[in-house]
């Protein structure tokens, strides 16, 4: 798997989506669930509300979607998406007007010792959170000078896995405390976005300081 962490910032956020395990007569044992909901809003690690904004998977790259546990990427994935587009995919998801759906990930239960551990927790219901890591392609911040900004997510540029997850974050948060990785990529992400303002603002500053100087400058003669 390609180290997407060297180009851009990858993120993940985790939730207490209702996730099920069922029995499809093509496909045998199933998962079905929905790791990203647009419009609500949550609290990221305490260092900002976060929404996913209605449309931000319109173009999407969903070529490759892998679907781990605990989004470990050392481990053989227990599923795979290409091309999102069926055929022998053993994943299958939906970008619809309230996020993206999982169709159904095929578990192989039989050959897998994991998928079949995997398929008994969520089924028992001890597992009951879906994660998803992500890059993010546009985003939008409201309030950066206030304690708790609000981040935006215009679009999502790609979706890289989807995870069952054992500890997912409380309902309105999006980041546990556990996830030491994931909250340092929220912390850089609000301090690049801080950044940027800070410097926009100094650009835009600069000339009226200079016509200032100016203007006192020529009064004096």
């Amino acid at each position: 798997m390609p180290d997407f962490t060297k180009v851009k910032p990858f993120e993940t956020r985790e939730f207490c989506f209702d996730v099920r395990a069922a029995l499809d007569e093509k496909r045998g044992a199933i998962i079905t669930g929905q790791p990203i909901v647009y419009g609500d809003t949550y609290d990221v690690g305490g260092e900002w509300r976060e929404t996913i904004d209605r449309g931000a998977l319109d173009s999407t790259d969903l070529t490759d979607v892998r679907f781990l546990v605990n989004h470990d990427t050392r481990s053989i994935p227990l599923a795979r998406s290409r091309r999102n587009n069926g055929g022998n995919n053993t994943m299958q998801m939906t970008v619809n007007e309230s996020g993206l759906i999982l169709d159904w990930v095929s578990l192989d239960v039989e050959n897998n010792a994991d998928a079949k551990a995997l398929y008994s927790a969520v089924q028992r219901g001890d597992i009951s959170g879906m994660s998803f890591g992500f890059l993010i392609g546009d985003e939008r911040w409201d309030d950066l000078d206030s304690d708790l900004p609000t981040r935006h997510i215009l679009r999502i540029d790609t979706v890289i896995e989807v995870s069952a997850v054992t500890f997912p974050a409380y309902t309105a948060t999006t980041i546990n405390a556990r996830d030491k990785a994931a909250l340092e990529s929220a912390r850089h992400a609000l301090e690049s976005a801080r950044q940027s303002r800070a410097k926009a603002l100094e650009s835009a500053c600069n000339p009226l300081e200079l016509e200032k100087a100016r203007f006192e400058f020529l009064s004096k003669f």
